[in-house]
This record gives structure tokens, sequence and C-alpha cells, in this order.
């Protein structure tokens, strides 16, 4: 028996199978581009990677001036926060764990015993120098399992950054080792300064200031620091963002956001409140940005200072489906 081929048939089928080959190569070089780009655009941002285990904050010991983009993972089963402290010259974090921490640990033992004048009277035993120290900015709250990405620019020098969320026996988190010892040198980042979509305004007069019409997706939040004051927690205002659950209770969260208070910026935190970051206390006229991605549901900007409900410092907003 023979079997006949069609000449033009055969040639057909070559075409579309090379086709077919050519299509397949350049769509896996395609894929093996976006990842080169993704890289060298990570590369480009030159983010600073902050890790949290333990009570630790696992980072460079010194990284660039400029526009700084903090990445901060917090793998701790705890909440924490990254602040970073300008110290007078000559002060170091010897100084701190010598004269400083000893100082706020016992007043807040006292406090936490009932003893709040006695408690306060130590904060009063602080060295003549301590208002000196100026906070320029960090991330919000982080709550466990979660990334929190912050952008501020740093000049060069010497900063000390901390956590003093207080642990569930009232011990804050710095007197545990989350402080380290950071040099912002002078050679520049080279990132450009982050674009907002979303802008917010912050000050002692007005309280937290924005648009609440925000959709599903990814953002990043500018935090314009109109003015700074020392409130009655010895520190200044910033900006935290949470997600809210049907369970979220706001005025305990409100009440918890008092470090001052016995019960307040303490382990475990408010239930229902999943802290997303957002930026630390800044000086006036300072700006500084932090991205988060946003599902629908309920959310709040809040305050780390006393009663912050009552100085316009907790606003909510619902990002819908």
């Amino acid at each position: 028996m023979k079997i006949f081929v069609n000449s033009n048939s055969l040639i057909k089928t070559f075409i579309l199978l090379l086709i077919f080959l050519t299509t397949s190569v350049a769509f896996q070089s395609c894929k093996s581009d976006k990842k080169e780009s993704k890289a060298k655009e990570a590369e480009k941002e030159n983010v600073v990677d902050v890790l949290t285990e333990n009570m630790d904050f696992q980072m460079a010991d010194t990284i660039p001036s400029g526009w700084v983009t903090f990445r901060y993972k917090n793998a701790s089963p705890q909440t924490h926060f990254l602040m970073i402290d300008d110290y007078p010259e000559g002060k170091t974090l010897d100084t701190v764990k010598a004269v400083i921490l000893p100082h706020f640990d016992a007043g807040m033992k006292l406090i936490s015993e009932g003893k709040a004048e006695e408690g306060f009277a130590e904060f009063g035993k602080l060295p003549k120098w301590f208002p000196e120290v100026k906070f320029i900015g960090g991330t919000g709250l982080v709550s466990p399992g979660h990334v929190a990405k912050t952008t501020m620019k740093l000049n060069p020098g010497f900063y000390i950054i901390e956590c003093y969320v207080k642990m569930s026996n009232g011990v804050f988190h710095g007197s545990m080792g989350m402080t380290k010892e950071i040099i912002v040198s002078n050679t520049d980042s080279g990132n450009p300064e982050p674009k907002a979509d979303i802008p917010i305004e912050i000050s002692s007069t007005d309280g937290i200031v924005f648009n609440d019409s925000i959709s599903k997706g990814m953002h990043t939040f500018s935090v314009f620091f109109k003015d700074q004051i020392v409130h009655e927690n010895f520190v200044g205002h910033d900006v935290n963002l949470a997600k809210l659950d049907d369970s979220a209770d706001l005025d305990g969260l409100n009440n918890w956001m008092d470090w001052s208070d016995p019960k307040g910026l303490i382990e475990p935190a408010p239930a229902g409140v999943t802290f997303l970051g957002g930026i630390n206390n800044m000086l006036a006229g300072d700006t500084g940005y932090f991205t988060a991605t946003l599902d629908p549901g309920r959310y709040v900007l809040i305050a780390e200072v006393p009663d912050p409900a009552s100085k316009n410092m907790l606003k909510t907003f619902t990002v819908p489906e």
C-alpha cells in the first residue's frame, strides 16, 4: 500500500511549528526580562531592609543619606515600630542605656503600681539635655507577620533607632534590646522623593486631615507635619495605619495609644486591630511617606498620643469593594 503525502501540508505544518517555538522562546525571554527588570528596579530603589525576629533590629550598621526607604519586616510575635532618634553630639547607645532607660523603666514600674506621682517624678530625673533629642521619623506600628514600607529624607550623621512598645509585664522593648546605633553616610541613596496619591496633614491644632475616599489597591501616603509639639507622654504626634475587623473596639484602641498609661502600648495589642505601618514622629515642616496595599474593609489612621480621639487624631475610613 502506498501513502501519498501532500508536500504543501508538510511545509505549512513546519512553518506553524517554527512560529510556535519562536513565540514560546520569546515569551520565556520576556518573563525573564521582567524578573530582571524588577530586580534592577529594587536595586535602583536602594531599599534598607530591617528584620525583627526577637527584640532586635537586624539591618546594616551604615545606610545612605537622602531619600531612604525602610522595608521593615516584623517576623516576631509582638507589635513593634521603628523610631529614629537624633541625640545630642557625643551621646551614644551606652549613654541611653546608662541614664535614659533606667528612669523610664523605674517610672513606668511605679505608675503600674498605682504610684503615678512618684512615677512621673522619676521621669523628671532624666538628664537636662534629654529635651534636645529629636525624633525624626521611622515606621508606624507594625503587627506580627507584616511588612511596613516607609520613606523619609535623612541627613548624614549618627542616630539611634528604638521601639518602646511594652511587654505584657510593662517592660519597654528598648530595655529588652530593641535599640541600635546606625550611621547615615555621606553617600546619597539616589532615590527620588516619592509621589503620593493620598496626602495627609497632621498638626496639634487640626489633628489628622485627609480625603477619606480611598479605593482598594496599593497607595502611597504622604504625611506633612504642619507642626509638632511634645504631648503629655513626652513624645510628638505621628500617623499609624491599621485595619479593623468587626471585633475592633475603637475606645479600647484610643486608650491603648498612650504608653504612659499602665495599660497603654502594651502587649497584647488590641484585638481586631492589624497595624500596617505609617510614619513615626517627625519635626515640624517635614514630610514622610509610607506605602500600603488596602483590601476592602474598615481602616483607621491614629496617632500615638494620649486620647487621640479628643485631638482629632483618630480618623476611620472604609475602602469599598
